[in-house]
């Protein structure tokens, strides 16, 4: 009889598992990007994986990649078209419609939100085909200082981190009354470029997205193009200056940037990116701007807002690239080690009675002999062992191993847990 081959899975393309120790880097990534924001006011929001794919194709835009290449589209039952989302801001303006918090006399609306979404691309070493943000969205407010809060908090939390090798770009897009004037003498200058096919097409529907081609044939030939800054409308420059002092304030440095578009038509005014500088091509670990316009085209009310969002994916790479370690605490203080089946029973409910008492507590299942229990201990990263045989329950004790120092003392039974509360404070 021949053995039975067993099929072998693994994560789809351009996916990964998230497993320990690294896991727990992520989730304390994830909560140093979000603690700024629940300090400013900001409340969480979680939405759907899926939306009308219609929502991120009018939101995001025709002309983007996203939309075009990326958006990962549903098998659906019914006659609905659905997408996995390919970035949050979009759903997060839908929900803010849908649920009328713009109505509830509070503007702006402030939210942030954490999760993965989902964008068809060549996988390489910090893009992935599902990543990681932690996102906020400031909706119905037109004022610098919330467009400087926005970066600061971005700012201190990637401070917050350790992170120092990043850079700080800005742009401005300007608005509905001068990108229109721009965007002609853009489309006029593209005109006369060696542009491929899609490269023009593109350039017909947003010519700014060609400014944001990273291909190095078409960079070259943008040298020359005019710079939106030069066409801004006197509002548009008031308003730019006024984000620009308010960082300087806050002591947030920054670099003006001309060309920075970013991949989303929604943005107007101001845009900006952090890049890391050890990250090779994919150097921006966060980023965002102004959309004013985008809860009209999604049928709302003019509701003008700003936002960002922060990959945590490639801020754990930046991290890496500057040899950051966070000091995170142990997941178990305590390791519990029975030598036979009633110390076993005792030790089990020691161990309950110490989780309960917020003690973080693990027991040696199923390990035979004290030896290899002892390794498990060790290998816990717990800061104390409980070992108990008959003996000692018999006398009423169980001992206490400091694991740092190698010390073993008994303590009571009854007095166990308060020992180890006191213990950990």
């Amino acid at each position: 009889m021949t053995e039975e081959k067993l099929s072998t899975f693994t994560a789809p393309k351009g996916t990964y598992d998230l497993l320990p120790p690294s896991s727990a880097t992520f989730l304390a990534i994830r909560e140093a990007l979000a603690a700024p924001l629940r300090r400013a006011g900001y409340g969480y929001i979680e939405t759907p994986v899926f939306e009308d794919l219609k929502l991120f194709s009018r939101g995001v835009g025709e002309s983007t990649d996203i939309v075009t290449k990326e958006m990962f589209s549903l098998t659906k039952r019914g006659k609905e078209d659905l997408a996995l989302r390919p970035e949050g801001t979009a759903s997060v303006v839908r929900a803010t419609l849908q649920a009328n918090l713009h109505k509830l006399g509070n503007l702006p609306v402030k939210l942030w939100y954490s999760g993965s979404f989902y964008r068809y691309e060549r996988p390489q070493a910090g893009r992935y085909r599902q990543f990681s943000q932690v996102g906020a969205e400031a909706i119905g407010a037109e004022d610098p200082a919330l467009d400087a809060e926005l970066i600061i908090l971005a700012d201190d939390s990637f401070r917050a981190l350790g992170l120092r090798d990043y850079t700080l770009l800005i742009n401005s897009l300007g608005d509905k009354q001068c990108r229109p004037v721009y965007r002609a003498a853009l489309q006029e200058f593209l005109t006369g470029l060696d542009l491929d096919e899609d490269t023009r097409r593109r350039a017909e529907i947003n010519p700014l997205r060609v400014l944001d081609d990273k291909r190095e044939a078409v960079q070259a030939q943008l040298t020359d193009a005019p710079r939106l800054r030069d066409f801004l409308c006197e509002d548009c420059k008031v308003y730019d200056e006024q984000v620009r002092e308010l960082l300087t304030a806050a002591g947030v440095a920054f670099t003006d940037d001309p060309k920075l578009v970013r991949g989303l038509d929604y943005y107007t005014r101001t845009t900006f990116e952090f890049v890391h500088n050890g990250l090779g091509a994919q150097s921006a670990i966060g980023g965002g701007g102004r959309y004013d316009g985008l809860s009209e085209m999604l049928g709302g009310p003019a509701l003008p807002s700003v936002g960002w969002g922060l990959g945590v994916d490639r801020t754990y790479l930046a991290m890496e690239a500057e040899g950051i370690v966070l000091d995170l605490p142990g997941t178990t203080a305590v390791y519990a080690v029975a030598l036979g089946e009633q110390a076993k029973n005792v030790l089990f409910a020691k161990v309950v009675e110490l989780r309960r008492a917020g003690v973080a507590t693990d027991l040696a299942f199923g390990v035979k002999g004290i030896k290899n229990a002892m390794k498990s201990a060790d290998r816990s990263g717990a800061r104390w062992a409980l070992v108990a045989g008959d003996r000692d329950l018999a006398d009423g004790v169980v001992q206490l191993k400091d694991m740092t120092t190698g010390e073993q003392t008994p303590v009571a039974l009854d007095a166990l847990v308060t020992t180890l509360k006191e213990k950990q404070q």
